[in-house]
């Protein structure tokens, strides 16, 4: 529960987009909790797939987390249904061998067609410029963060949506934050970003009060703009590919 009360909003809903002995990808909505945090009693996609797979883990399974996304990214989860699987993909992730893409809608329209972040990313407040402590800002103090971004369509402005672009972003490392927080120092934030959308403010007044007009109209959307679309990785000596459209929030942007 938020601070006034309101109960924060959940999605909970996913569909299986790859599924076979050793692994499941599911395409989780957003805002949807990929697994529980300790601090909130609220239903999680991890939830939703140890009812979905009740048989399997009464029989011996038991599920692992492979990548995580946060709760308002939509998009593709790996889950292993068993240790061995799970030990082959984490070692696979460690090794970089999984690779992950997104979509994402900023404000604004980048001059660029390629561009990369580098920047090292470290909790914000090391510097001492943030009340939010999961925010993560580009410092040379931080960890080694790289992110490549393609812009694939801009959109000008119209009504209440600001000039817009959609981005194709490719991270080679897994950061907390990173493409929210590489988008953001390239100047182009994401589309309904509370944390990193320009007034770090509004995540403060959500957290305070909820959803409210005063924040639709500054975010636009309710969620921020980030969808996993793409999902390739090795398992006993083949690759797999799962790929998810864009979902409607988002495609409703891009005309």
């Amino acid at each position: 529960m938020v601070k006034s009360g309101k109960p924060i909003a959940v999605n909970a809903s996913f569909e299986v987009a790859y599924e076979d002995e050793d692994v499941i990808v599911v395409n989780k909505a957003a805002p949807l909790l990929v697994h529980p945090t300790g601090r909130e009693r609220e239903y999680t996609l991890l939830q939703g797939v140890q009812e979905l797979l009740s048989y399997e883990l009464t029989t011996g399974g038991s599920l692992c987390l492979i990548n995580r996304l946060d709760r308002e990214t939509s998009g593709l989860v790996l889950i292993a249904k068993h240790p061995s699987a799970a030990h082959e993909l984490g070692c696979a992730m460690q090794q970089q061998r999984i690779h992950k893409q997104y979509l994402a809608v900023v404000r604004g329209q980048p001059a660029w067609e390629y561009a990369c972040c580098a920047e090292a990313l470290a909790p914000a407040q090391i510097a001492g410029i943030s009340a939010i402590r999961v925010r993560r800002i580009c410092h040379p103090s931080g960890k080694p963060s790289r992110t490549e971004f393609f812009a694939l369509k801009r959109e000008k402005s119209r009504g209440k949506v600001p000039a817009i672009s959609l981005i194709r972003c490719i991270p080679t490392t897994g950061r907390m934050h990173q493409i929210r927080a590489h988008l953001a120092h390239l100047g182009y934030p994401i589309l309904g970003d509370k944390i990193y959308g320009g007034d770090e403010s509004c995540y403060l007044r959500f957290m305070e009060t909820g959803w409210s007009p005063e924040l639709a109209h500054n975010l636009i959307m309710e969620r921020h703009a980030l969808h996993a679309c793409d999902l390739d990785f090795p398992l006993h000596g083949r690759r797999i590919r799962v790929h998810s459209q864009l979902p409607a929030d988002m495609a409703a942007l891009i005309t």
